[in-house]
């Protein structure tokens, strides 16, 4: 594919242009810190700018170093991300981390072939980091990015395959400014946040309307294409509040798992007979069901409340001990990292 053709220079002409003048005042931009850029993309990976902006500012202000972020535990970097969901995200913010600190001396790789080496860095963050911080020229291709080639060139291979992936970056990687990179993939990814976006555009007030081939063919709600769709398992959990007298038994979830670090009450897929040994009462269900939404599953949760009197309490610390639960005081709850859901429980207990 040519794309040196002046109406493909006029495009990225007319995409800064209007970038220049609806720029998004975003902390991010006004550094060159290989750190915070870094910090910024992880978070905003599936996220909107609104709900990782808060973790954004409460993560700089707790770890303003790449070393300050390496150095701290990971039971509290995922306490701080507690709320953003894709927890592996997190887990591998902080193995990035401390790869940077111990292994490079702190100094963060300065070429997008040496960034993608880095854990958890693919592509898109790859090209973010090395055009905002070093200058590169590397074009960032995101959803918004794949829309907007999309619907401009007309492109209709199907977005969620490989060959997508590859075709979309050649192009992106053809337009991009040679002289300032890092603010023509800022105007690409702010176009289709902001202009271009997924349903009802303003078509209207477009810059580049003109030569758009999905505006003149119609085909600007069919652009781009999707084909692949998640399959999104439903899945049904109820959990086992335990409580002896301000001690609470928690599960703290294994290698592996969605919420791999993370800490959730007993749940009856994983608790054993023993617990009716322990507790001869009755489990009195709380009214309200809680529902759920990840990536890839739909939790419908319930809850169900024991309480065990005080002399019950060595049966349960040995029973905890030998099923690989934890016994934690309930003044010390707020300090262990929690899936929403959990989080949405205790708020609604007042805990």
């Amino acid at each position: 594919m040519n794309l040196k053709t002046p109406d493909n220079q006029a495009f990225s002409f007319h995409i800064i242009s209007w970038y220049r003048s609806n720029p998004r005042d975003l902390p991010w931009r006004g550094t060159r810190d290989p750190y915070k850029i870094w910090l910024s993309e992880i978070i905003l990976q599936q996220t909107r700018v609104a709900q990782g902006l808060p973790y954004y500012y409460a993560f700089v202000e707790s770890y303003p170093t790449v070393k300050d972020l390496a150095l701290a535990p990971e039971s509290e970097v995922l306490r701080l991300w507690q709320g953003l969901g894709y927890y592996s995200r997190a887990r591998n913010l902080h193995a990035c981390a401390q790869y940077i600190w111990h292994e490079l001396g702190g100094q963060f790789p300065g070429s997008y072939s040496e960034l993608l080496k880095l854990k958890g860095v693919g592509s898109y963050t790859a090209a973010a980091i090395s055009s905002f911080a070093f200058g590169e020229a590397q074009a960032v291709v995101d959803g918004n990015v794949f829309r907007v080639l999309a619907r401009y060139f007309g492109i209709e291979t199907d977005i969620a395959t490989g060959k997508a992936k590859k075709e979309f970056e050649a192009l992106a990687n053809q337009l991009i400014s040679r002289d300032n990179p890092a603010e023509f993939n800022q105007a690409m990814m702010d176009f289709g946040a902001r202009q271009c976006i997924p349903k009802n555009p303003d078509c209207a007030v477009c810059p580049v309307q003109g030569s758009c081939f999905a505006f003149r063919h119609g085909l600007v709600g069919q652009l781009p294409v999707k084909v692949n769709k998640v399959k999104v398992k439903e899945r049904n959990l109820h959990y086992y509040v335990i409580r002896c007298g301000e001690d609470w038994v928690w599960k703290k979830r294994s290698a592996g798992d969605i919420w791999e670090g993370l800490h959730d009450f007993p749940s009856m897929e994983q608790t054993s007979d023993a617990l009716e040994t322990i507790s001869k009462a009755k489990p009195k269900p709380y009214p309200k069901k809680y529902r759920h939404i990840l990536s890839h599953q739909k939790l419908n949760a319930s809850f169900s409340e024991i309480e065990l009197p005080a002399e019950k309490r060595p049966e349960l610390s040995q029973w905890c001990e030998n099923e690989g639960y934890l016994l934690v005081a309930e003044k010390e709850i707020e300090y262990l990292a929690k899936p929403k859901l959990i989080v949405n429980f205790l708020n609604d207990q007042g805990i």
